[in-house]
This record gives C-alpha cells, structure tokens and sequence, in this order.
C-alpha cells in the first residue's frame, strides 16, 4: 500500500532538488524516498546506539575508536 505525504520546501532546497533531479535522471519522489530511508535508517542507528551505550560503557568501550580497535 502507498500512500502520499506532502512535504513543502523552501525555495533553495526546491532548486536543489529539481537540479539533483534532472542531473540523476531519477523523480524528485524517489530522491525524496531515498533520502528519507538513510536518515531513518540513521535514526534507528542513533537510537539504537544510545540503548546500548551503557552496557558499552561498563565495558570499557567509550569511542567508536575502542570498538574498531577490539575487532579488527
């Protein structure tokens, strides 16, 4: 099922949008999808991260830098 959202925008993003459009050859719709999928995805990300950050913590685990350095 699909359904419509109306989103208005200022006259400069309109632009962009429009250029980045036309310049990609997609619709402004599936730039405007596409673009809100990653920021929800990042989003979720964020919300996810700040659940498990205690438990990161405890662990010694107090940058993305201690992480990386663990795994790899």
């Amino acid at each position: 099922m699909k359904s419509t959202v109306t989103v208005r925008l200022d006259e400069d993003l309109d632009r962009e949008l429009a250029e980045v459009s036309e310049a990609l050859g997609q619709s402004r719709s599936e730039i405007v999808r596409g673009a809100l999928r990653r920021q929800l995805s990042v989003l979720r990300f964020e919300e996810l991260r700040k659940q498990v950050m205690p438990f990161a913590e405890a662990r010694g685990y107090l940058t993305d830098e201690d992480v990386f350095e663990d795994v790899s």
